[in-house]
């Protein structure tokens, strides 16, 4: 049996993960780079392959041109149709990679907030598939459906949706608590130092500003490690420097944790700070754009809406 090699650092330059690139050196690995992650970082159901090595707290993920990030989320061929005919969606087919930060526009009843609601599992399509952390959730019926939704996402509304009776830290571990789940209060708290609300831990949902809500919100939202976030027009309640701050977040989740956020807003500056934006039009994908702009997404909703 071949001894296993040690790995070798080849860089150390990554600043928001603290990641660090390791060469394997082995002849199953050769011409890939390794990177070192804080174990904290990783999405608790985050499969280990046995390429994947432990260095003291470290776990190390194989980075592979030819393995890109998979969809955390797949839409194929999604059709819904409300009551009277209305026609929501129209054969929406789209996917939402792993550790991607998306924006969802469109016109007034373009079919958006429908799109997430599919996507979630909050609502069921007419006809298509959604997939959902690798399985079929058009398949599954209550309660399994709602156990799928409490273990792979996490939701932040407009409204924050907090429990006014319950103490900040009581309202961050609450789904965990309602999902059967033994909450990880370590992770928590840094959730709360992270979001900037650290000491807040007993203040009620009543003594906060609209911001510190919805940074409570957020932290909720990852407490449990899901697989995606979804974001129902989150800062369409706060005041614009609120807003960039909330967004702000959002963007470090996805850069330094690996989170997936689908964001539906009708704020182009908002979109800007996501990777890309997806357009829609008459319940259909209209436009995909990569690498967004405030200006370039205002110009493509002005050209929407004509």
């Amino acid at each position: 049996m071949v001894a296993q090699q040690e790995p070798r650092l080849v860089d150390h330059t990554a600043v928001h993960t603290r990641a660090v690139a390791f060469s394997c050196g082995q002849s199953c690995c050769v011409g890939h780079v390794w990177t070192a992650l804080p174990r904290r970082s990783l999405p608790a159901r985050w499969v280990r392959d046995p390429h994947q090595l432990s260095i003291s707290d470290m776990v190390l993920v194989r980075n592979s041109q030819d393995a890109p990030p998979r969809d955390v989320v797949e839409v194929v061929g999604v059709t819904k149709v409300h009551p009277g005919g209305v026609r929501a969606l129209d054969g929406v087919t789209v996917g939402f990679g792993q550790g991607s930060f998306t924006a969802v526009m469109g016109p007034s009843g373009s079919g958006k907030s429908t799109l997430l609601h599919c996507a979630a599992g909050l609502d069921r399509p007419t006809s298509g598939q959604v997939v959902l952390a690798g399985q079929d959730i058009g398949a599954l019926r209550e309660p399994k459906l709602t156990a799928v939704r409490r273990a792979h996402v996490g939701f932040v509304f407009q409204s924050f949706n907090l429990v006014d009776s319950l103490s900040v830290w009581d309202n961050v571990l609450l789904p965990q608590q309602l999902a059967g789940a033994r909450p990880d209060r370590s992770w928590a708290k840094e959730l709360l130092a992270r979001v900037g609300l650290a000491g807040r831990e007993k203040a009620r949902p009543g003594e906060l500003s609209g911001g510190q809500q919805q940074r409570v919100a957020l932290a909720r939202a990852l407490a449990g490690r899901p697989e995606v976030i979804f974001g129902d027009e989150p800062t369409g309640a706060l005041d614009l420097s609120t807003g960039r701050e909330v967004l702000g977040l959002l963007r470090r989740f996805v850069d330094e944790l690996g989170a997936t956020v689908v964001m539906v807003t009708h704020d182009p500056a908002a979109a800007g700070w996501a990777d890309r934006v997806v357009f829609l039009a008459d319940g259909r994908i209209a436009d995909d754009m990569a690498a967004p702009t405030a200006e370039k997404v205002a110009t493509r909703m002005m050209e929407l809406t004509r």
